[in-house]
Protein backbone atom coordinates (compact mmCIF):
# COMPACT_ATOMS: atom_id res chain seq x y z
CA UNK A 1 0.00 0.00 0.00
CA UNK A 2 1.23 3.34 -1.22
CA UNK A 3 2.22 6.39 0.82
CA UNK A 4 1.71 9.96 0.50
CA UNK A 5 1.21 12.88 1.95
CA UNK A 6 -2.95 14.06 1.80
CA UNK A 7 -3.39 18.27 2.15
CA UNK A 8 -6.40 18.97 3.42
CA UNK A 9 -7.93 22.40 2.94
CA UNK A 10 -5.96 23.90 6.06
CA UNK A 11 -2.55 22.42 4.53
CA UNK A 12 -3.23 24.26 1.15
CA UNK A 13 -4.12 27.63 2.82
CA UNK A 14 -0.89 27.80 5.22
CA UNK A 15 1.51 26.40 2.11
CA UNK A 16 0.12 29.07 0.28
CA UNK A 17 -0.51 31.60 2.48
CA UNK A 18 0.04 35.23 0.85
CA UNK A 19 1.57 33.45 -2.36
CA UNK A 20 0.24 34.62 -5.76
CA UNK A 21 -0.52 31.50 -8.19
CA UNK A 22 -0.67 31.67 -11.95
CA UNK A 23 -2.06 28.87 -13.91
CA UNK A 24 -1.64 28.82 -17.85
CA UNK A 25 -3.30 26.39 -20.26
CA UNK A 26 -5.98 24.40 -21.85
CA UNK A 27 -9.29 23.30 -20.37
CA UNK A 28 -7.30 21.08 -18.26
CA UNK A 29 -5.19 22.94 -16.87
CA UNK A 30 -8.50 25.41 -15.87
CA UNK A 31 -9.58 21.84 -13.91
CA UNK A 32 -6.45 22.39 -12.37
CA UNK A 33 -6.97 25.73 -11.15
CA UNK A 34 -10.69 25.15 -10.54
CA UNK A 35 -9.69 22.45 -8.07
CA UNK A 36 -7.03 24.38 -6.24
CA UNK A 37 -9.20 27.11 -6.21
CA UNK A 38 -11.93 24.91 -4.31
CA UNK A 39 -9.42 23.21 -2.38
CA UNK A 40 -8.39 26.57 -0.77
CA UNK A 41 -11.64 26.77 0.49
CA UNK A 42 -12.96 23.59 1.38
CA UNK A 43 -12.58 20.05 1.77
CA UNK A 44 -14.71 18.79 -0.65
CA UNK A 45 -14.68 17.35 -4.72
CA UNK A 46 -15.29 19.11 -8.10
CA UNK A 47 -18.70 18.31 -9.17
CA UNK A 48 -19.17 17.23 -12.67
CA UNK A 49 -21.24 20.25 -13.99
CA UNK A 50 -18.11 22.31 -12.51
CA UNK A 51 -15.41 20.20 -14.36
CA UNK A 52 -17.37 20.36 -17.07
CA UNK A 53 -18.40 24.57 -16.72
CA UNK A 54 -16.73 26.76 -19.23
CA UNK A 55 -16.48 30.73 -18.78
CA UNK A 56 -18.87 31.04 -16.31
CA UNK A 57 -18.82 34.28 -14.41
CA UNK A 58 -17.99 33.03 -11.16
CA UNK A 59 -16.62 29.81 -9.63
CA UNK A 60 -16.66 29.21 -6.01
CA UNK A 61 -15.83 32.84 -5.21
CA UNK A 62 -13.78 33.54 -7.98
CA UNK A 63 -14.78 35.83 -10.78
CA UNK A 64 -14.20 36.08 -14.64
CA UNK A 65 -11.53 38.91 -15.34
CA UNK A 66 -12.04 38.96 -19.08
CA UNK A 67 -13.45 36.46 -22.15
CA UNK A 68 -15.44 33.54 -21.74
CA UNK A 69 -19.19 34.08 -21.46
CA UNK A 70 -18.39 38.01 -21.58
CA UNK A 71 -17.31 37.14 -25.11
CA UNK A 72 -18.35 35.13 -27.99
CA UNK A 73 -18.01 31.44 -26.85
CA UNK A 74 -15.94 29.66 -29.51
CA UNK A 75 -13.51 26.73 -29.89
CA UNK A 76 -11.88 28.75 -32.04
CA UNK A 77 -7.84 29.50 -30.96
CA UNK A 78 -8.67 33.06 -30.38
CA UNK A 79 -11.12 31.97 -27.07
CA UNK A 80 -9.61 33.93 -24.21
CA UNK A 81 -10.66 32.79 -20.55
CA UNK A 82 -8.86 35.11 -17.55
CA UNK A 83 -10.34 33.48 -14.04
CA UNK A 84 -8.84 34.97 -10.72
CA UNK A 85 -9.66 34.10 -7.13
CA UNK A 86 -8.56 36.68 -4.66
CA UNK A 87 -9.05 35.68 -0.52
CA UNK A 88 -7.14 37.37 2.65
CA UNK A 89 -3.97 35.62 1.70
CA UNK A 90 -4.12 34.01 -1.19
CA UNK A 91 -4.31 35.27 -4.70
CA UNK A 92 -4.92 32.19 -8.18
CA UNK A 93 -5.10 33.58 -11.49
CA UNK A 94 -5.89 31.47 -14.61
CA UNK A 95 -5.29 32.38 -18.09
CA UNK A 96 -6.51 30.24 -21.16
CA UNK A 97 -3.76 29.37 -24.18
CA UNK A 98 -4.25 27.58 -26.74
CA UNK A 99 -0.27 28.45 -28.41
CA UNK A 100 2.59 27.53 -25.70
CA UNK A 101 3.96 30.77 -27.08
CA UNK A 102 2.27 33.86 -28.90
CA UNK A 103 2.30 37.63 -29.09
CA UNK A 104 -0.45 36.98 -25.95
CA UNK A 105 1.38 34.88 -24.14
CA UNK A 106 4.15 37.77 -24.15
CA UNK A 107 0.72 40.43 -23.26
CA UNK A 108 0.54 37.77 -19.88
CA UNK A 109 3.87 37.79 -19.02
CA UNK A 110 3.49 41.90 -18.97
CA UNK A 111 0.78 42.02 -17.39
CA UNK A 112 2.34 39.78 -14.52
CA UNK A 113 5.04 42.19 -14.79
CA UNK A 114 3.01 44.95 -13.97
CA UNK A 115 0.64 43.38 -11.43
CA UNK A 116 0.26 45.69 -8.42
CA UNK A 117 0.57 42.62 -6.51
CA UNK A 118 4.41 41.57 -7.65
CA UNK A 119 5.20 38.97 -9.60
CA UNK A 120 4.06 35.35 -8.86
CA UNK A 121 5.27 33.05 -6.66
CA UNK A 122 4.45 30.11 -8.83
CA UNK A 123 3.53 29.01 -12.23
CA UNK A 124 2.48 26.34 -13.22
CA UNK A 125 1.80 25.78 -16.84
CA UNK A 126 1.23 23.72 -20.22
CA UNK A 127 -0.32 23.68 -23.45
CA UNK A 128 -0.17 21.04 -26.12
CA UNK A 129 -3.18 19.38 -27.73
CA UNK A 130 -3.82 22.92 -29.12
CA UNK A 131 -1.10 23.27 -30.53
CA UNK A 132 -0.37 19.69 -32.29
CA UNK A 133 -3.55 19.95 -33.59
CA UNK A 134 -5.30 23.31 -34.25
CA UNK A 135 -1.98 25.20 -36.42
CA UNK A 136 -1.77 23.49 -39.56
CA UNK A 137 0.69 20.91 -41.22
CA UNK A 138 3.29 22.67 -39.33
CA UNK A 139 2.31 22.39 -36.31
CA UNK A 140 4.88 19.73 -34.57
CA UNK A 141 7.94 22.12 -36.41
CA UNK A 142 6.05 25.50 -34.76
CA UNK A 143 5.46 23.39 -31.15
CA UNK A 144 9.52 22.46 -31.02
CA UNK A 145 9.80 26.26 -31.76
CA UNK A 146 7.23 27.66 -29.34
CA UNK A 147 9.09 25.45 -27.10
CA UNK A 148 12.61 27.38 -27.31
CA UNK A 149 11.38 30.69 -27.61
CA UNK A 150 8.61 30.14 -24.58
CA UNK A 151 11.69 29.11 -21.96
CA UNK A 152 14.48 31.01 -23.23
CA UNK A 153 11.45 34.34 -22.44
CA UNK A 154 10.90 33.01 -19.21
CA UNK A 155 14.01 32.79 -17.59
CA UNK A 156 14.89 36.27 -18.72
CA UNK A 157 11.71 37.40 -17.42
CA UNK A 158 10.64 35.42 -14.12
CA UNK A 159 12.93 36.60 -11.13
CA UNK A 160 14.57 33.63 -9.08
CA UNK A 161 12.04 33.83 -6.64
CA UNK A 162 9.52 32.38 -9.01
CA UNK A 163 8.87 28.48 -9.22
CA UNK A 164 7.96 27.54 -12.34
CA UNK A 165 6.67 23.71 -12.82
CA UNK A 166 6.28 22.41 -16.39
CA UNK A 167 3.08 20.35 -16.47
CA UNK A 168 3.40 17.22 -18.68
CA UNK A 169 0.44 16.93 -20.52
CA UNK A 170 -1.83 14.15 -19.54
CA UNK A 171 -2.68 11.03 -21.81
CA UNK A 172 -5.26 10.89 -24.35
CA UNK A 173 -8.17 8.50 -25.28
CA UNK A 174 -7.88 6.03 -28.13
CA UNK A 175 -10.72 7.63 -29.53
CA UNK A 176 -10.96 11.62 -28.56
CA UNK A 177 -14.37 13.65 -29.16
CA UNK A 178 -13.41 16.51 -27.45
CA UNK A 179 -15.38 19.73 -28.87
CA UNK A 180 -11.63 21.88 -29.77
CA UNK A 181 -10.33 19.06 -32.19
CA UNK A 182 -11.01 19.84 -35.79
CA UNK A 183 -13.27 18.18 -38.06
CA UNK A 184 -10.43 16.59 -39.80
CA UNK A 185 -9.38 14.90 -36.77
CA UNK A 186 -11.14 11.21 -36.57
CA UNK A 187 -12.61 9.82 -33.51
CA UNK A 188 -10.52 6.69 -34.19
CA UNK A 189 -6.99 8.74 -35.35
CA UNK A 190 -4.77 7.43 -32.72
CA UNK A 191 -2.08 9.56 -34.13
CA UNK A 192 -2.32 12.63 -31.69
CA UNK A 193 -1.47 9.96 -28.57
CA UNK A 194 1.49 9.54 -29.91
CA UNK A 195 2.76 13.08 -30.45
CA UNK A 196 1.37 13.82 -27.06
CA UNK A 197 4.00 11.32 -25.71
CA UNK A 198 6.25 13.05 -28.66
CA UNK A 199 5.91 16.48 -27.31
CA UNK A 200 6.40 15.57 -23.69
CA UNK A 201 10.01 14.43 -23.96
CA UNK A 202 10.70 17.52 -25.60
CA UNK A 203 9.26 20.02 -23.77
CA UNK A 204 10.49 18.56 -20.48
CA UNK A 205 14.49 18.30 -22.00
CA UNK A 206 13.65 22.01 -22.73
CA UNK A 207 12.28 22.69 -19.55
CA UNK A 208 15.42 21.06 -17.73
CA UNK A 209 17.82 22.80 -19.92
CA UNK A 210 16.44 26.22 -18.86
CA UNK A 211 16.60 25.54 -15.19
CA UNK A 212 12.67 25.11 -14.87
CA UNK A 213 11.11 22.36 -12.60
CA UNK A 214 8.91 19.41 -14.94
CA UNK A 215 6.30 17.77 -12.85
CA UNK A 216 5.39 14.50 -15.40
CA UNK A 217 1.81 14.07 -15.33
CA UNK A 218 1.70 11.52 -18.03
CA UNK A 219 3.87 9.05 -16.26
CA UNK A 220 1.42 9.59 -13.40
CA UNK A 221 -1.81 8.64 -14.93
CA UNK A 222 -0.31 6.76 -17.73
CA UNK A 223 -2.43 3.81 -16.32
CA UNK A 224 -5.43 5.94 -14.43
CA UNK A 225 -7.57 5.14 -17.77
CA UNK A 226 -10.64 4.99 -15.71
CA UNK A 227 -10.70 8.20 -14.65
CA UNK A 228 -10.75 9.72 -18.04
CA UNK A 229 -13.64 11.68 -19.02
CA UNK A 230 -15.86 10.29 -22.37
CA UNK A 231 -13.93 12.66 -24.76
CA UNK A 232 -10.87 10.72 -24.04
CA UNK A 233 -9.22 14.51 -23.07
CA UNK A 234 -10.62 15.50 -19.97
CA UNK A 235 -10.48 14.20 -16.67
CA UNK A 236 -13.03 13.47 -13.54
CA UNK A 237 -12.88 14.88 -10.10
CA UNK A 238 -10.99 11.92 -8.22
CA UNK A 239 -8.11 12.58 -10.91
CA UNK A 240 -7.71 16.16 -10.38
CA UNK A 241 -8.18 15.84 -6.73
CA UNK A 242 -4.36 13.57 -7.12
CA UNK A 243 -3.20 16.08 -9.55
CA UNK A 244 -3.29 18.46 -7.08
CA UNK A 245 -2.14 16.47 -4.57
CA UNK A 246 0.95 15.77 -6.48
CA UNK A 247 1.28 19.53 -7.55
CA UNK A 248 0.98 20.26 -3.86
CA UNK A 249 3.56 18.28 -2.76
CA UNK A 250 6.19 19.25 -5.79
CA UNK A 251 5.82 23.12 -4.74
CA UNK A 252 6.37 22.29 -0.87
CA UNK A 253 9.42 20.45 -1.83
CA UNK A 254 10.91 23.16 -4.12
CA UNK A 255 10.50 25.32 -1.12
CA UNK A 256 11.44 23.06 1.69
CA UNK A 257 8.30 22.80 3.65
CA UNK A 258 7.67 19.43 5.73
CA UNK A 259 4.06 17.91 4.78
CA UNK A 260 1.92 16.10 7.50
CA UNK A 261 3.27 12.57 8.04
CA UNK A 262 1.75 10.22 4.95
CA UNK A 263 -0.97 8.16 5.31
CA UNK A 264 -2.04 5.13 3.64
CA UNK A 265 -3.99 5.87 0.27
CA UNK A 266 -7.42 4.33 0.79
CA UNK A 267 -9.15 2.97 -2.55
CA UNK A 268 -8.76 5.52 -5.20
CA UNK A 269 -7.42 5.75 -9.04
CA UNK A 270 -6.65 2.85 -10.99
CA UNK A 271 -6.92 1.31 -14.08
CA UNK A 272 -9.76 -0.38 -14.70
CA UNK A 273 -13.01 -0.64 -16.71
CA UNK A 274 -14.51 3.39 -17.90
CA UNK A 275 -17.13 4.51 -15.73
CA UNK A 276 -19.76 5.20 -18.52
CA UNK A 277 -23.38 4.51 -16.53
CA UNK A 278 -25.44 7.26 -15.31
CA UNK A 279 -24.48 8.50 -12.12
CA UNK A 280 -20.89 8.36 -12.30
CA UNK A 281 -18.54 10.01 -10.27
CA UNK A 282 -18.73 11.32 -6.36
CA UNK A 283 -22.17 12.23 -4.83
CA UNK A 284 -22.18 15.12 -3.21
CA UNK A 285 -24.62 17.71 -1.72
CA UNK A 286 -24.91 21.19 -2.48
CA UNK A 287 -21.88 23.51 -2.13
CA UNK A 288 -22.31 24.71 1.53
CA UNK A 289 -22.87 28.67 2.30
CA UNK A 290 -20.21 30.87 3.12
CA UNK A 291 -21.27 31.13 6.99
CA UNK A 292 -22.09 27.44 7.09
CA UNK A 293 -18.92 24.53 7.63
CA UNK A 294 -18.43 22.55 4.37
CA UNK A 295 -19.71 18.80 5.25
CA UNK A 296 -18.46 15.93 3.42
CA UNK A 297 -21.96 15.16 1.62
CA UNK A 298 -23.94 11.38 1.58
CA UNK A 299 -21.57 9.16 -0.08
CA UNK A 300 -18.52 11.10 -0.23
CA UNK A 301 -15.29 8.83 -0.25
CA UNK A 302 -12.36 10.77 0.07
CA UNK A 303 -9.07 9.80 -2.03
CA UNK A 304 -7.31 9.40 1.26
CA UNK A 305 -8.64 8.55 4.71
CA UNK A 306 -9.25 11.46 6.76
CA UNK A 307 -6.96 11.71 9.78
CA UNK A 308 -7.25 12.87 12.59
CA UNK A 309 -5.35 16.16 12.39
CA UNK A 310 -4.42 18.32 15.30
CA UNK A 311 -6.30 21.34 15.88
CA UNK A 312 -5.34 24.08 13.28
CA UNK A 313 -2.98 26.56 14.12
CA UNK A 314 -3.86 30.17 14.63
CA UNK A 315 -4.55 32.69 11.75
CA UNK A 316 -1.31 33.72 9.92
CA UNK A 317 -1.41 37.85 9.98
CA UNK A 318 -0.89 39.77 7.34
CA UNK A 319 2.44 41.25 6.67
CA UNK A 320 3.60 44.58 5.81
CA UNK A 321 4.03 46.11 2.16
CA UNK A 322 7.44 46.12 0.20
CA UNK A 323 8.43 47.38 -2.59
CA UNK A 324 9.00 44.33 -5.48
CA UNK A 325 12.52 44.42 -7.05
CA UNK A 326 12.02 45.81 -10.15
CA UNK A 327 9.82 48.12 -12.30
CA UNK A 328 6.82 46.97 -14.61
CA UNK A 329 4.61 48.33 -17.36
CA UNK A 330 1.21 47.67 -17.33
CA UNK A 331 -0.32 46.41 -20.84
CA UNK A 332 -3.50 44.52 -20.13
CA UNK A 333 -5.59 47.56 -18.40
CA UNK A 334 -8.79 45.33 -18.28
CA UNK A 335 -7.68 43.13 -15.50
CA UNK A 336 -9.00 43.37 -12.12
CA UNK A 337 -6.80 44.06 -8.73
CA UNK A 338 -7.67 42.21 -6.05
CA UNK A 339 -8.87 44.38 -2.87
CA UNK A 340 -6.18 43.97 -0.16
CA UNK A 341 -4.67 45.93 3.32
CA UNK A 342 -1.32 44.31 2.22
CA UNK A 343 0.60 43.61 -1.07
CA UNK A 344 0.98 39.84 -1.68
CA UNK A 345 4.48 39.05 -0.04
CA UNK A 346 6.67 35.95 0.97
CA UNK A 347 6.34 35.23 4.52
CA UNK A 348 9.92 35.09 5.07
CA UNK A 349 12.77 36.16 3.14
CA UNK A 350 14.46 33.77 0.31
CA UNK A 351 17.41 32.08 1.97
CA UNK A 352 18.67 30.37 -1.10
CA UNK A 353 21.76 28.88 0.07
CA UNK A 354 20.17 26.68 2.74
CA UNK A 355 20.52 24.15 -0.20
CA UNK A 356 22.67 22.87 -3.21
CA UNK A 357 21.13 24.51 -6.36
CA UNK A 358 23.26 21.79 -8.45
CA UNK A 359 20.86 19.62 -10.07
CA UNK A 360 17.29 19.84 -11.44
CA UNK A 361 14.20 19.57 -9.19
CA UNK A 362 11.88 17.17 -11.02
CA UNK A 363 9.35 15.17 -10.18
CA UNK A 364 10.24 12.30 -13.32
CA UNK A 365 9.49 8.59 -12.33
CA UNK A 366 11.61 5.74 -12.01
CA UNK A 367 11.06 3.80 -15.44
CA UNK A 368 10.95 0.72 -12.83
CA UNK A 369 8.02 1.68 -11.98
CA UNK A 370 5.63 -0.41 -13.96
CA UNK A 371 2.26 0.20 -13.02
CA UNK A 372 -0.27 3.59 -11.76
CA UNK A 373 -1.93 2.76 -8.55
CA UNK A 374 -3.22 5.23 -5.71
CA UNK A 375 -3.19 2.07 -3.57
CA UNK A 376 -0.41 0.01 -4.71
CA UNK A 377 2.15 1.69 -6.80
CA UNK A 378 5.66 1.14 -5.22
CA UNK A 379 7.38 4.31 -3.87
CA UNK A 380 10.92 4.92 -2.74
CA UNK A 381 11.44 5.23 0.74
CA UNK A 382 10.75 8.51 2.25
CA UNK A 383 11.85 9.42 6.09
CA UNK A 384 9.13 10.33 8.28
CA UNK A 385 7.34 13.68 7.82
CA UNK A 386 7.39 15.71 11.09
CA UNK A 387 3.82 16.12 12.63
CA UNK A 388 2.40 18.25 13.00
CA UNK A 389 2.54 20.54 9.65
CA UNK A 390 5.72 22.99 9.53
CA UNK A 391 6.93 25.97 7.01
CA UNK A 392 10.40 27.06 7.29
CA UNK A 393 11.93 30.05 5.53
CA UNK A 394 10.77 29.04 1.32
CA UNK A 395 13.43 27.89 -0.42
CA UNK A 396 13.37 28.67 -4.45
CA UNK A 397 16.07 25.78 -4.89
CA UNK A 398 15.35 25.09 -8.99
CA UNK A 399 16.95 21.98 -9.01
CA UNK A 400 18.28 20.81 -5.40
CA UNK A 401 17.32 16.75 -5.87
CA UNK A 402 15.79 15.37 -2.66
CA UNK A 403 14.33 12.28 -4.62
CA UNK A 404 16.55 12.10 -7.76
CA UNK A 405 14.33 9.55 -9.69
CA UNK A 406 15.74 8.15 -13.06
CA UNK A 407 12.53 8.75 -15.76
CA UNK A 408 11.66 8.52 -19.14
CA UNK A 409 12.96 11.72 -20.06
CA UNK A 410 16.55 11.24 -18.12
CA UNK A 411 19.06 9.14 -19.88
CA UNK A 412 20.06 6.04 -17.76
CA UNK A 413 22.78 6.52 -15.74
CA UNK A 414 23.37 10.37 -16.45
CA UNK A 415 23.06 12.72 -13.68
CA UNK A 416 20.69 15.60 -14.30
CA UNK A 417 22.31 18.73 -16.00
CA UNK A 418 23.48 21.91 -13.52
CA UNK A 419 20.56 24.87 -13.33
CA UNK A 420 21.51 27.65 -15.29
CA UNK A 421 19.03 29.20 -13.38
CA UNK A 422 20.35 28.41 -9.76
CA UNK A 423 20.17 30.22 -6.67
CA UNK A 424 23.00 33.14 -6.24
CA UNK A 425 26.20 32.06 -3.86
CA UNK A 426 25.45 35.18 -2.36
CA UNK A 427 21.77 35.52 -1.71
CA UNK A 428 19.56 38.67 -1.89
CA UNK A 429 16.50 38.52 1.13
CA UNK A 430 13.47 39.95 -0.23
CA UNK A 431 12.74 43.62 1.48
CA UNK A 432 10.83 44.26 4.26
Amino acid sequence: MALTAHLMAADVQQLLHNKFVVILGDSVQRAVYKDLVLLLQKDLLLTPTQLKAKGEESFERDKLVDGGQRGPMHNGTQYREVRQFCSDHHLVRFYFLTRVYSSYLEAILQELQSSQHGPPDVIIMNSCLWDLSRYGPDSWKSYLQNLESLFERLGQVLPESCLLVWNTAMPVGKKITAGFLPTEHQPEDSSLRDRVIAANFHSSVEAKKHGFDVLDLHFHFRHAGRHLQRDGVHWDELAHRHLSQLLLAHVADAWGVDLPRPYPVGPGIRDGPSRTGPGRGVERQPQASPDQPSMPPAGYRPLLPLPHLPPPPPPLLPLPPHPRPFPFHPVMTRFLFCPRDHLFASDHPFQSDQFSSNHFHSDVPSPTQTGFSFEDDPQPPRPPFPKPYLQRAPVVHRGFPRNVRRGPYVPWGQQPRSSKRGAPSHPQPRPQ
